[in-house]
């Protein structure tokens, strides 16, 4: 559907201004995700750390001629024919906007909301009933304060149900979004922890949560959670409420039975006055649940489906991730083979063209045919064409009937199979090379065999990397910090051990104020993987001036002597105000000027003209221990008399900056300028490690498995003397790997299937072994070292280390897997 930029102007109430006619089908918030520039409105949306007014300009250059924006900004004054609608406020401009858009439509739309489960129980509804209905739901997470009015906007004539998450994290929030979806029903997955910090208690949050329901005539719930029973009472929503119960046999759906089995659940339920069995093919306890809302749902909206047990049956597992690894001849791959559907594919080709785009590598996308949504197929796959087009796809293999159908409306190198297996029988798979490949395919597609082909074989030991995590500790960091405070995010060391090039692409794209590495080789390979945004070395060596200079690196200036030679080296070349970050001693006794430096450091400064100051900082000894604070307290203060005296004895400002992820914690008066983010971003805190998410997870898989009788040893030097009749399994993880040798004989665990198991004997160079007598495990089963339920921290504590020594002890032989949700 198009609107004109008149009607919108209208709505969102934008001061009157001259415009050019337009119609607007699409509305951007990510200038990264343009696509069709011509029917593009982009909402300049400004947070605390980044402002969309910044990229208008580049986005009119693209050809985007169409802004909502909220002030003046750079390169105003060179878009003779832009339209500019100006409001107060551009987020609540979207969401108004949005909301008008909902409001043209008398169709039913289902709003879910609950601490867990809201994007399965919406993605199970759709494969149960895509079928029946022509349905516009959320793509993937899109739950927030800005993913929800870009989600209702889908909706056009042909929508018969809209299905759509709401997330909130602050009070008051859920308002603003039930406006904009308008559920007719709703559904109530869980309450739990999650978002609990900024909230006084849990009933607080579910009351906040059931404002979603305000309008809404029907609210599907599990009536055996109290407090979310007692929350519908007191909003006075009981009387809409179609619940279920495993308790209650009066209630509107009764599961009278749930039998888990060893690869599937039957439940049985009574409903309408019937009693009826179906299969899931699932067995943990929230997927169970999520069934039983879905249950629900359909026995409420759709009572008569057919087939009902069947379409149980064959639920497909929700892919909540992007996994990004590195592929045989130079590709890179990114695998979501779990579905296809045309909302994850735009997604899925978003983030395959930010990963792309700095290295200029050939977009291969391998896709299969998709679920439809009650559209006829050659229109249907005429959209998919004109995504795949848009998004610069140079080469596309499909797979399957349908795709084969309509192979002509692909104009670009293009092959086409009826089948996985006649693709991979062709062998084209192998003359992929320096690509960026997207493999994109429904579960019954198997796409998985594909990705074994194209992923380089390494060995069973991966390091997972969340980088959702990652994003999550950055915000959590923020949010103690003043806005205007700069954030440098410290990536040394291989990315503390997980991998620097896709963490500092996150951080590029979160708009992270600066990066810092340890040497000057860091930071080139940073630059020749596409990485733009400021890096400081903080160790720089003379012989690497020439490296610093070349990749425009920042080096810290620790002393005299390192001074005099890069001042004397930009001389040489000519270089004016290259910018350099000055250390400080002030109880580190490491690297750094010492207070009675000051005033030859400033003397030495101000009679050249090839360096800049561009901040001046400091290292704190102790500051994540309570019994240091005295000691801490006097460094700040030091810090701050020297940095004073330094930016008074020059002739313009500079930034500066004292704490490090314990400092942003426990001493936030201190923030001066800017933060050094460290071991935080990764999940360690000094003060609460649940407000943070882990970062990494190295898991492996289970070799083999074999009974030791009582009395034998198992490993080297038969330290490990058996008590008892034992199940022992090898893992191929070692010393080698990263397993250090002292959590062998029983100090570490090992966690199978959720259930903690002991090392046993000594750790090997390659191989341990493990304790599973008892534990209902198998050959191949994964087994999680470290990451949930057992920590870095945890490690880090039974070897009475610190989890830094933990991360970056991670082997570079160990694969890295990179995922977003």
């Amino acid at each position: 559907m198009k609107q004109t930029i008149f009607e919108i102007a209208k709505i969102i109430d934008a001061q009157p201004c001259p415009l050019s006619d337009a119609g607007i089908r699409i509305l951007l918030t990510d200038s990264r995700s343009l696509s069709e520039p011509a029917v593009t409105l982009f909402f300049a949306l400004s947070t605390e750390h980044n402002d969309g007014h910044r990229y208008i300009y580049d986005l009119y250059e693209k050809g985007v001629r169409n802004f909502v924006v909220r002030h003046d900004f750079a390169g105003i004054d060179r878009m003779p024919d832009a339209n500019c609608l100006r409001v107060d406020d551009t987020l609540a401009a979207l969401q108004h906007l949005a909301a008008h858009h909902r409001r043209l439509f008398d169709i039913p739309v289902i709003g879910i909301t609950g601490s867990n489960g809201k994007t399965i129980v919406k993605e199970w509804l759709y494969q149960l009933l895509h079928d029946r209905f022509s349905i516009v739901r959320s793509p993937r997470s899109y739950n927030s304060q800005t993913g929800v009015p870009l989600s209702v906007w889908q909706l056009d004539d042909q929508t018969q149900l809209g299905i759509f998450e709401a997330g909130i994290s602050l009070q008051k929030e859920m308002e603003r979004l039930e406006a904009i979806i308008r559920p007719t029903i709703g559904i109530f997955t869980t309450i739990g922890e999650a978002h609990q910090e900024n909230f006084f208690s849990q009933e607080e949050k579910c009351l906040e949560k059931l404002a979603l329901f305000q309008s809404a005539e029907v609210i599907i719930y599990n009536e055996d959670q109290r407090l979310v029973n007692y929350c519908l009472e007191k909003k006075g929503f009981l009387h809409k409420g179609y619940s279920w119960s495993a308790k209650n046999e009066e209630a509107p759906v009764y599961i009278a039975g749930i039998e888990k089995l060893i690869d599937h659940t039957m439940i049985t339920y009574t409903a309408h006055g019937t009693q009826q069995t179906l299969k899931i093919p699932f067995t943990d306890d929230a997927s169970i649940e999520d069934a039983i809302h879905c249950l629900t749902l359909i026995l409420y909206l759709a009572p008569e489906l057919p087939e009902l047990p069947a379409r149980f049956e064959k639920l497909d597992p929700v892919a909540m991730r992007l996994d990004v690894c590195k592929g045989i001849h130079g590709n890179t791959l990114i695998n979501d083979t779990y579905n296809s559907d045309i909302n994850s594919l735009a997604i899925a080709l978003d983030f395959m063209v930010r990963r792309s785009t700095d290295h200029q590598l050939k977009r291969v996308l391998v896709l299969s045919d998709i679920l439809q949504s009650g559209m006829v197929p050659a229109a249907f796959y005429r959209k998919v064409a004109e995504l795949v087009h848009q998004k610069q796809i140079q080469h596309i293999i499909g797979i399957g009937p349908n795709l084969m159908s309509h192979s002509n409306l692909f104009n670009m190198e293009k092959d086409f199979y009826p089948t996985t297996e006649s693709f991979l029988a062709s062998g084209v798979w192998r003359g992929l090379k320096n690509a960026i490949v997207l493999i994109k395919g429904s579960r019954k597609s198997r796409f998985e065999r594909i990705s074994e082909q194209l992923e380089e074989k390494v060995h069973q030991t991966v390091l997972e990397v969340n980088l959702d995590a990652v994003i999550h500790n950055l915000k959590y960091f923020r949010s103690r910090l003043n806005p205007e405070t700069k954030v440098i995010c410290m990536v040394k060391a291989f990315g503390y051990g997980v991998g620097s090039y896709e963490l500092a692409k996150t951080l590029q794209e979160r708009g992270a104020d600066y990066l810092a590495v340890a040497v000057a080789d860091e930071g080139a390979e940073l630059r020749r993987e596409g990485i733009s945004m400021p890096v400081l070395v903080m160790n720089p060596e003379e012989h690497a001036f020439n490296t610093l200079f070349e990749y425009r690196l920042e080096p810290e200036i620790y002393n005299l002597n390192l001074l005099d030679a890069i001042i004397r080296e930009t001389e040489r070349r000519g270089i004016l105000s290259y910018p350099i970050h000055i250390k400080l001693n002030t109880g580190m006794n490491r690297l750094g000027f010492d207070a009675p430096d000051i005033p030859a450091l400033g003397k030495r400064l101000n009679r050249q003209t090839g360096v800049l100051v561009k901040s001046v900082f400091s290292h704190l000894a102790g500051s994540d221990s309570p019994l240091l604070d005295d000691y801490t307290e006097r460094q700040i203060s030091l810090f701050s008399q020297m940095s004073g005296q330094l930016e008074g004895l020059l002739n313009y400002p500079v930034k500066r900056h004292v704490l490090n992820s314990a400092g942003i914690e426990r001493f936030p008066a201190a923030q001066f300028d800017a933060v050094r983010l460290g071991i935080g971003l990764y999940g360690i805190s000094a003060v609460d490690e649940k407000a943070l998410r882990p970062v990494a997870a190295l898991k492996t898989r289970i070799l083999q498995i074999r009974d030791v009788r009582a009395g034998e040893s198992v490993g080297y030097s038969r330290n490990a003397r058996l008590i008892r009749d034992s199940r022992i399994a090898c893992i191929p993880v070692g010393y080698a790997d990263g397993l250090d040798r002292r959590l062998g004989n029983g100090t570490g665990t090992v966690h199978v299937n959720g259930t903690a198991c002991p090392i046993v004997g000594n750790v090997c160079m390659d191989i341990c072994m493990i304790d599973v007598t008892g534990v209902n495990v198998a050959e191949g089963d994964e087994v999680t070292l470290f990451g949930e339920p057992v920590t870095v921290s945890d490690w880090a504590d039974k070897l009475k280390t610190i989890p830094y020594e933990i991360l970056t002890s991670i082997s570079p032989r160990v694969k890295r897997i990179y995922y977003k949700e």
